[in-house]
């Protein structure tokens, strides 16, 4: 069978989505639109993002899903519950799955608080995270061909499915892409990002590009471990260096037949793979 035809199942990880969240980021505008065009191809999406405080439950009608909350997340030997809600995207067929928690994400800020400062713990908003999401998809019973990380807030997914998840039969056959945009963030995630990170379990070299915990380290240690990567705007220097020498597939964003190149890059990898 031609592998462009079949019927791929695609797991997007974004950190920030339209219309849930306002403003026109990049990140954003990418996140709501190529979803749509690739399940409108005949595919099967799963969407994941946080439920940031700034998101009206109400307004877009989000609902828990009972059957996937009640998980605990623990960073730093400290428990945190995972919540799963979802809500549908109007006008389409999707749904979005939303992961929350409230010490984490009950806040009306996304990043940095009424007074423009980085919050201190975004370090282990960051990890709760990139691992809550890994451990949705386990209790979702699905099995992704693609996942899909956008944003600097999904930077820890292609090391942990390298590492911690690299046994999962839900993950055995996925390829990972990140998606790289510019840098959000002056601040770092702390001195104990890479210690927290780890989760007690990943060895120093694999967390090495994180080491300096600033945005550039983000980008660095999710192209390090995703098998191909996206460059979809003006990136930093040192990330271009890195990404131009890493041999890493890679896949110049546009928004001309967006869903044809995207599509085209994913089959490539799983046909790579095969």
């Amino acid at each position: 069978m031609d592998n462009t035809q079949e019927r791929k199942k695609i797991l997007f990880i974004s950190s920030e989505m339209r219309p849930f969240l306002d403003g026109d980021t990049p990140l954003a505008e990418i996140a709501r639109y190529l979803p749509q065009k690739i399940q409108e191809k005949d595919n099967e999406v799963r969407i994941l993002v946080p439920r940031f405080g700034v998101i009206n439950e109400r307004r877009n009608r989000l609902h828990e899903v009972v059957r996937l909350s009640g998980m605990n997340i623990t960073i730093d030997d400290n428990d945190n519950p995972l919540t799963i809600k979802v809500a549908s995207i109007p006008n389409t067929k999707m749904q979005v799955y939303f992961l929350d928690n409230e010490d984490f994400f009950h806040r009306k800020f996304i990043y940095n608080d009424e007074n423009e400062e980085f919050f201190a713990d975004n370090d282990e908003r960051t990890i709760f995270f990139c691992k809550g999401a890994l451990e949705t998809v386990k209790k979702l019973g699905w099995y992704p061909d693609i996942i899909h990380c956008q944003g600097w807030m999904t930077s820890l997914i292609p090391l942990y499915l390298k590492t911690i998840y690299k046994d999962e039969p839900v993950f055995s056959n996925a390829k990972v892409i990140y998606s790289v945009y510019e840098n959000d963030f002056k601040e770092d995630l702390g001195q104990d990002f890479m210690r927290k990170a780890s989760l007690n379990y990943i060895e120093d070299q694999e967390l090495e590009p994180f080491s300096k915990a600033d945005c550039t380290s983000m980008h660095l240690g999710g192209i390090m471990h995703a098998d191909a990567v996206v460059r979809c705007d003006d990136i930093d220097s040192e990330v271009e260096l890195k990404l131009s020498a890493s041999q890493k597939p890679i896949l110049n964003h546009t928004n001309d037949q967006i869903a044809d190149n995207y599509l085209n890059f994913y089959n490539s990898l799983l046909t790579e793979k095969e």
